[in-house]
């Protein structure tokens, strides 16, 4: 779609060389512009020809309003009607902050429409648009004009799919820029062909960042803009864009850190700038943007020696450390210990910061203190120890965890009976301290007593448990357990739906809003995405490979010397045709089920927080309520492509009319978007 645009602007600006004559050009507009007549097709198709006749107005505009006043007039006004009867349920979505001060943050059609509304006021004027053919304009007006061929656009089909809607992200104004040229307003058309020239660069040399930064900062007309305001918007704005930022995150954290090379003297202060105001303005920032601007900031303080006024952000201190200032603050924190060392963190952050500063993070043994000795397991953790430090194998192991009593041996539940909570915590607990070295030393640990793992954590709630104990002994290290959950799945101890319900769990609500959380949680969608897609690709490889064997038949038909060894090639092929889509059907299960436990345990957990919030007469709107109801639109908006797989079943199970509204519209929203 985005060659589209470029290929689309590409034969306007012929229009202005005289190769392509006006009145064809505008006729392929209207064209376009008829789309927003259709019956029963999705607004984003209407959004999308809509946005390729104006985001070519700036180029061509002027030309067209000379030869063919009368035609554009009428487009522009079947536009503005088009424009005005517009849904924008999905806006609140895809803001990267709730409040509309100091900036409003606009949907990308009402802000491009703004623009191109007084760029038509200003009789077509721009300064910002580079045409070398002016040069030559006295040869050219001579040349033969083309007209454009009739072009039928491809018609709305069930399986189509659009560019998702996007907001205009706004950091900075006039005021933010006091010295040098003045920076163009928001709605003034300069701005849209400057951020557009921006973001192709951008998509030109991402994969080269010395190139893309050199080519930014010499953008032509530079010294007319406060480029560097302009640059370091547009970077973050596709940072922040929701719901997933054209590139990998780490090309913005190089692409600046390269910027601020080759700018000592005044990118730096930009950017320095730009995170104080993104900092002040926290409390109204969507909580996955914090956690790209969390991620993004770490890194960039790793490369320029942590240095940071940490005290001009001594306001978070005395906050409630649940407010989003100190959780930001937290997390940043957090993740620069994992790219230095816990004391080296303690000793760059004023002591004022010590409710913030990340916990020491060792491992936490229980049994390892004698005061603890009365605790039930604490002789077998004792043998275990020796055991696993003899070199014990996993039949020496389950012999010695064989007489450890069950807790749980007074149940009537037949489905228990090979859960036995305390032989999972004295050999979780044990194995774990003893290979608490390093990530190296706790995968082969895994590895070696995989077995033993596997047999304890058989059903359901053995795999909870694993992962309960996992966490008390690690709590303080929430990179080992990260790493360590995300072994688990992929040597199958535990399986997906286990950690979304552990994370949903009481035991983790102390942590529930915690960055570390919410990274498993996304990586388990995305493995269990890609276990499914792995499958799919399999099935298709093999539905291929028999394909071609039966046009090869087909073609040898008439054939005197066919070899009828493929015949027999088909049965293998068709059997593995049969296992693997049964497999697919498995996975696909799986899949949607581990969806529904993370819907249904977001239900459950606001509601109860509504319910709780209603009895009492307290505001629902809590931090810990804006953090919630943003997770759950992060899960929507990083998964959408899955998601959209099980809509049906999503709104008939969980999102129905009866839920309360509240959690029903962020669901509502997310259909928006494609709606």
């Amino acid at each position: 779609y985005t060659d589209a645009v470029y290929l689309v602007r590409f034969l306007s600006d012929l229009v202005n060389c005289h190769v392509i004559a006006a009145p064809s050009l505008v006729t392929m507009f209207e064209n376009f512009i008829n789309v927003t007549q259709e019956d029963d097709v999705p607004q984003v198709r209407s959004d999308w020809y809509v946005y390729v006749v104006l985001s070519c107005l700036p180029w061509v505009g002027k030309e067209l309003y000379e030869k063919k006043d009368v035609e554009m007039d009428r487009m522009l006004n079947l536009i503005e009607n088009f424009i005005k009867g517009r849904q924008k349920i999905h806006l609140s979505m895809l803001q990267v902050w709730t409040a509309d001060k100091p900036h409003p943050q606009e949907e990308y059609l009402d802000c491009l429409w703004a623009q191109i509304q007084k760029m038509r006021k200003d009789r077509w004027q721009e300064r910002n648009i580079l045409r070398p053919y002016l040069a030559f304009d006295s040869i050219l007006c001579e040349a033969l004009q083309h007209n454009l061929p009739p072009f039928t656009l491809p018609p709305h089909t069930p399986g189509s799919s659009y560019p998702m809607p996007r907001v205009i992200f706004r950091m900075f104004d006039y005021t933010d820029a006091p010295e040098g040229p003045v920076m163009p307003g928001s709605h003034s058309v300069e701005r849209f062909v400057i951020e557009e020239n921006l973001h192709c660069i951008i998509r030109t040399h991402w994969k080269e960042r010395k190139t893309c930064a050199a080519q930014l900062l010499s953008y032509p007309g530079k010294n007319k803009i406060p480029l560097n305001y302009h640059i370091v918007e547009v970077i973050f704005a596709e940072l922040f864009q929701l719901p997933l930022p054209p590139h990998i995150d780490v090309m913005y954290t190089t692409l600046l850190i390269e910027l601020c090379k080759l700018q000592p003297g005044s990118l730096p202060q930009v950017l320095a700038q730009a995170t104080e105001m993104m900092y002040m303005r926290m409390d109204s920032m969507n909580i996955t943007c914090v956690d790209r601007l969390v991620n993004w900031f770490s890194h960039h303080l790793s490369n320029f020696q942590f240095r940071w006024s940490w005290e001009d952000w001594s306001d978070c201190v005395t906050q409630d450390l649940d407010r989003p200032k100190p959780q930001f603050v937290k997390e940043v924190l957090e993740k620069c210990m994992r790219l230095a060392y816990h004391q080296y963190i303690l000793d760059i952050v004023p002591a004022s910061f010590s409710a913030l500063t990340p916990a020491s993070p060792v491992c936490i043994y229980k049994y390892g203190d004698e005061s603890n000795s009365s605790l039930p397991g604490y002789g077998v953790a004792a043998s275990l120890t020796s055991a696993i430090k003899s070199k014990a194998t996993n039949d020496d192991i389950f012999s010695i965890l064989r007489d450890v009593p069950n807790p749980n041996h007074d149940d009537d539940d037949d489905e228990n009976i090979t859960f036995n909570p305390l032989k999972i915590e004295v050999f979780v607990q044990t194995l774990l301290h003893l290979s608490a070295k390093s990530f190296s030393h706790s995968f082969s640990a895994l590895a070696k007593f995989h077995e033993v793992f596997k047999t304890l954590a058989e059903s359901d709630e053995g795999k909870l448990h694993v992962l309960r104990v996992m966490f008390d002994v690690w709590k303080n290290h929430p990179q080992m357990i990260a790493v360590l959950v995300d072994k688990m799945i992929r040597t199958q101890i535990v399986d997906c739906a286990a950690v979304a319900n552990w994370i949903f769990s009481p035991e983790l609500s102390r942590d529930f809003t915690r960055l570390y959380v919410w990274e498993i949680l996304h990586s388990t969608i995305r493995k269990m995405n890609k276990h499914v897609q792995k499958i799919q690709k399999e099935l298709e490889d093999i539905k291929g490979r028999l394909e071609k064997q039966h046009k090869r038949r087909d073609s040898d038909d008439d054939n005197s010397d066919y070899d009828h060894s493929s015949d027999r090639e088909d049965g293998p092929l068709e059997e593995q045709i049969e296992r693997l889509q049964e497999k697919v059907e498995s996975a696909q299960s799986e899949q949607k089920n581990l969806f529904l436990v993370i819907f249904q345990r977001f239900i459950m957990i606001l509601t109860e927080h509504l319910v709780r919030c209603e009895t009492g007469g307290i505001d629902v709107r809590t931090p810990w309520y804006k953090n919630c109801i943003e997770r759950l639109q992060q899960i929507f908006l990083q998964h959408y492509k899955i998601i959209h797989q099980y809509m049906l079943t999503l709104e008939n199970l969980l999102f129905t009319a009866e839920l309360d509204p509240h959690i029903l519209s962020v669901f509502q929203q997310f259909c928006a978007l494609q709606a």
